[in-house]
């Protein structure tokens, strides 16, 4: 059984979500929100990359899931969450996990089954795969999702003799 941290990173409200790989599908641990306020970016990045080294040290995964950045029309937003994103990086390598990133239609793909889905059909598939009665909050549902899409992805490069193997450019690194 593994553990595995999903991180949606962002400079106002970091989502987490840590599953239990069983090998026979995922069961969950815990989620929530890790939310840094409106202070000054420097104070924000910090408080993202103490949260996530908390949740780490609190629930002991081996292995992190995270959202890559994508380039919207705000270049100021992009640059403010591959920033935060950073921060989460950062604390998940200093504390021994290895590392996989998803775009986030790798993420509705493998959870939805498309890759057009909204927040909403990722959240409501989230909850049915790891029968959760009550709406996880919506950043904390795309980190469970991310988890998901990792634990996912490991389970289809187990039998093939991958599951080391990195991703880089699209394409497997062994």
């Amino acid at each position: 059984m593994t553990l595995i941290l999903g991180i949606d990173p962002g400079s106002r409200i970091t989502g987490y979500g840590v599953v239990r790989d069983t090998g026979r599908g995922c069961e969950y641990v815990a989620s929530g929100c890790i939310r840094t306020g409106d202070g000054p970016l420097p104070e924000r990045l910090q408080k993202v990359y103490r949260g996530v080294r908390e949740v780490i040290r609190l629930h002991g995964p081996v292995m992190l899931g995270i959202e890559q950045v994508f380039m919207s029309r705000n270049a100021d937003s992009a640059l403010k969450l591959g920033q935060a994103r950073g921060a989460a990086l950062v604390a998940a390598v200093e504390e021994g996990l290895a590392v996989a990133e998803y775009t986030a239609t790798q993420v509705k793909q493998a959870i939805v089954g498309t890759g057009a889905a909204d927040k909403q059909q990722v959240q409501l598939m989230v909850m049915h795969l790891l029968g959760l009665v009550q709406k996880p909050q919506i950043d904390a549902s795309d980190a469970l999702a991310i988890a998901l899409c990792h634990a996912h992805h490991r389970q289809s490069l187990l039998p093939h003799g991958l599951s080391t193997a990195r991703r880089r450019g699209g394409r497997l690194r062994l």
